[in-house]
Parts: C-alpha cells; structure tokens; sequence
C-alpha cells in the first residue's frame, strides 16, 4: 500500500440494495468530486447531485458527502457517493472512478487502516469496529461498542499513564536524590501503586474467558449414547433440519454445529455421534471427534432415554465439565423417570419442557448484572501482552536486591507491553493480520 493513492470502494452491503455508499478517501478527493458533481459540496453537508462521466454521461443522481481531512474517518480528504443500489449504476462508478489518474481499489481494511495511520483510531478500536460490523448477538454488540468506542484503550492508556509517572519518579531519585524538591522515597509513593496496577491487570485478565463467551459464544455440546435424540434436539433448537435423524444407531458420524442467540449471547450447539463401544472405522472416527469436541466444551447436554444412559457416560461429569442431564422422549408411555432422575425432561416431538431446557442453558450463561460497561479482553494478543505486563510489574515488585535502575527497566517493560495492545509500540507485524479480517470498503 502507498499513502499516495487515493482509493475508492464499495463500503455498502451487497447488491442490489436500496442505496448503495461507496467511498472515496486520499489527496485527489475533491478533484474526483469536481469531475463527476461538476463541484466540491460544502463540508459535512448532504448534498443532491447528479453525477456523470467526465464525457458528461449521467451515471446516477444521489447525495454526495465531502470530509476535508483530518475531520474525516481515515483523517484525509474523503467522499461518500450516496446512489441507487443496483449492480448497474454502481459498477458504472466504480469503472469511472478507476479511470482517474492516482486511484485504485482499495484493499480489505485499508480505510481502518488509514485511520489508524492517521492517529484516528488505535488497534483495540479498529478491533471493535470489524467486530461491531459481524456481531450477531446484543452482547457481542455491546462488547464491540465499548472496544471501538475507545472504553477500552482508555483503561490502558490510564495504565500506560501511571507507569510512565512511576519511571518518572524512579528516575528522580536516581538522579536528583540530593535535591530538597524530589519527592520522598520511591518506595513510599511508587510501589504501593504498583502492586494495585498489578492487582488490576490480574483481575482485567481473569475476565478473559467471559469476554471470549462473548465474542466466540458459549459451546455447548450435545451427548449421550446412539439414539438418545441428540439430533432430533439439535435441529428442534434450530428450528430447522441441521442433523439426519433416523431409529438406526449410529446415524451421525461427524461433528454438526448450529449457532443460535439465547438471552442477547451467541450459543454455539454441537451434535456429536452417540458414545458407544463400536468396530464400524468410520463411526470410531465419529466418536473420537467427539470426545475431542466435549473436551472444549463449556457445557454439556447430557441426553438419555433411560436412566441407564447417565450411568453408562458418568466419566464425562467426572471430569469436573457442568454437565445438564436432559431426559429424552418423555411422551412415550413407557417411559418412566423419577422426578430427581434428571435436570431436565423434554420431548422434542411434542415440545414439551424445551422451555425449561432453555432456562437451564441460560443459567450457564455469564451473569453481567452490574457491569455498566464492558471493558474486557476479547483477543488472545490482548491477554498475552497483559500477561507479559503483569509478569514484568511483577517481577520490579520483588526486585527489591535489585537497583532501582533495573527495577525501572522492568516497568518499561510492562509499558511496553500495554502500548503493544493499542499499537502504540512496535506493532508492524500484526497490521496485515488485524487489517484482513475486514472487508473491501472499510
């Protein structure tokens, strides 16, 4: 990519649509305007135009919105062609504007990119924003809200902030420790601070796994032995025929997956094939895949049509993994269960208790009351690098043998490690990485 080019793109969903945006952002912006609206629009202000080929062939009328850099997305002069969403009129602007000299396409990501460029976002929110534009779910929403709304940089900026002052105040020592205006001991002022910025970033980090139930949803697999009516259950909860279910054991080979919201959380529902002792290769397969699959799970769908059936799996709850016994084919007369021989009892034939079941899985949903906000790590670069933090704080803390010149190192060290978070350090390696997950036009 060069800064000299101007690009252009499609930033709208797909075609056709009602209306359809595409972008325009670099240095040759407003003499891209004046060639197509025969002007450049006001700032900021939605404005009707008829636009047209240099040779002065109307391709569309629509609005047109003019942003001088830096008060712009990407922080340098930037458009918006605001036309009709048919694959016609937007491929013929599209043509037009490649026919200008010092545009081009523009890359996945390479408007977020600019604006990071420009200083107009850090890592953490062009990481909110592509996952404010996938998210499914109200909490995956809210998450991506606080992440590209800046929540979340400013509690490190506020880490990064109190570092810094404590490498200030160490180095005050060092050099001016004769002088009647440097504060008292470093000890008395700094370390105390650091022990509770250490006791912070810990606690920040233990919310990680609420933040990736959040972003990646919460796996719940469906198990049990052959015939216990794990895809018959799958596809009720879905709503529609995911699984093939037959009364031949066996039928499921492989692992299904189906991604539904429950209670504002994304939920992601694994049917599994039935646990048994077996010689079919292929149905062996089956099984391993989903023994691998039950041991990523957060909760188990334990599901019997006997009560023998929880017996026979009694190792999965062994293994310490919450285990939500479900009785199935509760509306067959022969059937008889105590009252305490499940959690849940359902037939998915007739509905009866799917309800209850639903309630049942929502307990095991994170409990967010209180938070008002939702300042969490959401990405494995954010908890390794907090984690790299954490352990050189850590390690300024018990260096008390050691000078506080290496003390303070060790504290440069975390800050280091923060500021690669919201790529304010040494972060060239990753942009490629976090800039491809966005698509064309953002």
């Amino acid at each position: 990519m060069t800064a000299m080019h101007t690009i252009y793109a499609l930033s709208s969903g797909a075609l056709p649509a009602g209306v359809a945006v595409v972008r325009v952002s670099g240095q040759h912006t407003a003499a891209v305007l004046q060639a197509l609206c025969g002007d450049v629009p006001l700032p900021r202000t939605a404005t009707l135009k008829s636009i047209r080929t240099r040779n002065g062939l109307v391709i569309d009328s629509g609005l047109v919105l003019y942003f001088r850099g830096p008060a712009s997305f990407t922080g340098e002069d930037c458009a918006e062609f605001q036309i009709h969403g048919g694959r016609a009129a937007v491929n013929a602007l599209l043509e037009e504007l490649s026919q200008f000299e010092g545009l081009r396409h523009a890359e996945a990501g390479e408007f977020s990119r600019r604006a990071f460029q420009n200083g107009k976002l850090d890592l953490v929110e062009v990481e909110g924003l592509a996952d404010l534009i996938v998210a499914e779910t109200e909490m995956q929403r809210r998450l991506a809200i606080e992440h590209s709304g800046g929540g979340q940089s400013k509690v490190y900026a506020a880490w990064a902030k109190r570092l810094t002052h404590a490498r200030a105040m160490i180095e005050a020592e060092l050099d001016f420790a004769d002088e009647d205006d440097v504060p008292g001991s470093v000890s008395d002022r700094i370390w105390q601070d650091m022990q509770i910025l250490a006791q912070e970033i810990a606690a920040h980090i233990a919310d990680a796994p609420l933040a990736e139930i959040i972003r990646d949803g919460l796996k719940i697999v469906i198990a049990g032995e052959p015939n216990a009516g794990k895809s018959s259950l799958l596809n009720a909860l879905a709503q529609r025929d995911i699984a093939i279910v037959t009364e031949i054991a066996g039928t499921t080979r492989d692992v299904l997956s189906v991604d539904l919201s429950l209670a504002g959380f994304s939920v992601k529902l694994y049917d599994t094939a039935g646990l048994r002792e077996t010689d079919e290769r292929v149905e062996q397969e089956g099984i391993r895949r989903a023994r691998e699959v039950i041991e990523r799970a957060d909760l188990i769908l334990l599901l019997s049509e006997s009560v023998g059936g929880f017996e026979s799996l009694s190792e999965i709850a062994a293994d310490g993994m919450p285990v939500l016994r479900v009785a199935t084919k509760i509306d067959q007369p022969d059937r008889r269960w105590s009252p305490d021989a499940a959690d849940v009892f359902i037939s998915t034939r007739t509905g009866e208790g799917m309800d209850r079941l639903l309630d049942a899985i929502a307990r095991h949903l994170p409990d967010l009351s209180g938070r008002t906000a939702l300042a969490l790590p959401s990405r494995r670069r954010h908890v390794d690098s907090l984690r790299q933090a954490l352990r050189a704080i850590e390690a300024s803390l018990a260096g008390e043998h050691y000078g506080l010149d290496i003390r303070a190192e060790q504290l440069r060290l975390a800050g280091d490690a923060i500021g690669r978070i919201t790529g304010r350090v040494d972060v060239e390696n990753l942009l490629d990485v976090i800039f491809s997950e966005f698509c064309i036009g953002k």
